[in-house]
């Protein structure tokens, strides 16, 4: 495979590829892959794993306990948490990622988190989430945990004019993104649809993960979760949800044909108990289909590969042992996502595509008497730690299963720090 300034330029045999190479890289011994896209995600929930008054709580109860502790999050918890799931994020094979920020307190802004996947090298969806409605006008967060709408659209306008970048081989773009039905409002949604719409960037929200979250549609807006998004134009082609597991076929098909996507979480659903998405009849409805990690606090992990693991055997559980196959996950990964996210330029490898790629090793313990049967389908049947190369925008992130520039113990201490701290100033109020 010959990458030029970022794109790769020609795949096929090494005695067909004459170029003179400023950098060989020899990936013998590796099945190689294009780098793995991540369509929902929480950065800064990497603080707040495992803690143990929300690990048997499912979604509403779970975010009860997580809600003051999220409050108090700062720039630099922010930076720090953002720079461990894109070190845990690329290890595991993945060069692309949306992330879903819904929470920006104490001075905490989304260029925090922009600034720092430059700095490694990572291309990245930000969104600008957002919540407004709280406890006290019937929403789920508490209110020291939302913004003012107006805030809030000045800010989306703002990130979108300093950021966005729409052109192919982006490395940053920008998404809005209200958070859940349960904690902003029918206005901002709608209003932020419209902003969206006008300065040509996507958007994201989280619909129908739990029974739960129907229920508090049907109470306060009289519609369940899917009609209630449509009616406030939450539909289309710019427009992706998280989760989407509690769909009725006629709600899978009208979003089909509108091409709505959605980005399936199966470790969180199975995590919190919420469920198992009907993957299969929302991609025959024509939706478009990618996979999520979700966040760190509801998977507790940023492993792309094991997510692919995930969503084949979870699809099996109801489906049975042919509901999904390793090469279907794996395209979910790459193709699915570049899908989910509006993109032509990742998710291949192929010529002209984005120089976005990963190598993991088939010749190791992990797949001993897996690879030699079928070696692509044993990166999911298998077990695989990490992988062993990865290339984003034609620059090595990770060599022989090392981060390339980063200083992993230094990162973990100050994210750390950053944890105990969250703690300690949540229980000190």
């Amino acid at each position: 495979m010959l990458l030029r300034d970022g794109v790769i330029e020609a795949v096929g045999t090494t005695a067909e590829l004459s170029a003179q190479a400023d950098e060989v890289v020899d990936a013998r011994g590796m099945v190689l892959l294009p780098g793995l896209i991540c369509t929902h995600h929480h950065f800064y929930q990497t603080l707040t794993r495992n803690l143990p008054q929300a690990q048997d709580a499912g979604l509403f109860d779970w975010l009860v306990v997580h809600y003051p502790i999220w409050a108090r999050l700062t720039p630099d918890a922010v930076r720090a948490a953002t720079a461990t799931a894109i070190a845990e994020l690329l290890l595991s094979g993945c060069t692309t990622a949306a992330d879903h920020g819904y929470l920006w307190p104490n001075g905490a802004r989304l260029d925090d988190q922009i600034e720092v996947a430059r700095e490694m090298g990572f291309r990245f969806h930000a969104s600008r989430g957002s919540m407004s409605l709280g406890r006290s006008q019937g929403g789920l967060p508490p209110d020291a945990a939302v913004e003012d709408e107006d805030a809030i659209l000045r800010d989306c306008e703002r990130v979108i004019g300093a950021y966005h970048d729409p052109a192919r081989y982006a490395m940053t773009r920008i998404v809005l993104a209200p958070c859940s039905p349960f904690s902003v409002t029918p206005d901002l949604m709608r209003a932020t649809a419209e902003l969206a719409r006008s300065n040509g960037v996507h958007l994201h929200t989280h619909l129908c993960e739990t029974l739960e979250e129907e229920r508090y549609c049907l109470e306060h807006y009289g519609a369940r979760p899917v009609a209630f998004a449509e009616s406030l134009g939450w539909s289309g082609n710019d427009v992706w949800f998280a989760h989407a597991i509690h769909m009725q076929p006629e709600e899978m098909a009208r979003l089909g044909s509108a091409r709505t996507g959605v980005a399936h979480c199966p470790t969180s659903n199975m995590r919190l108990g919420s469920g198992i998405a009907p993957l299969a009849a929302q991609r025959a409805a024509g939706m478009r289909a990618g996979l999520g990690v979700d966040g760190s606090a509801s998977n507790d992990g940023s492993h792309m590969l094991d997510e692919a693991r995930h969503a084949m055997l979870l699809q099996r559980v109801n489906g049975g042992a042919s509901a999904m196959t390793a090469r279907d996950a794996l395209r979910l990964a790459t193709r699915g996502g570049a899908s989910v996210l509006g993109r032509d330029d990742i998710g291949m490898l192929a010529p002209g595509m984005a120089a976005d790629l990963i190598g993991v090793r088939v010749d190791g313990l992990a797949t001993a008497g897996g690879s030699v049967h079928d070696a692509l389908a044993s990166l999911v049947f298998c077990r695989i730690p990490n992988v062993d190369l990865s290339i984003v925008n034609g620059a090595v992130r990770v060599r022989d299963g090392r981060l390339v520039n980063v200083d992993v113990p230094a990162l973990v201490a100050r994210h750390e720090s950053e944890a105990r701290a969250l703690l300690r100033g949540a229980a000190n109020e």
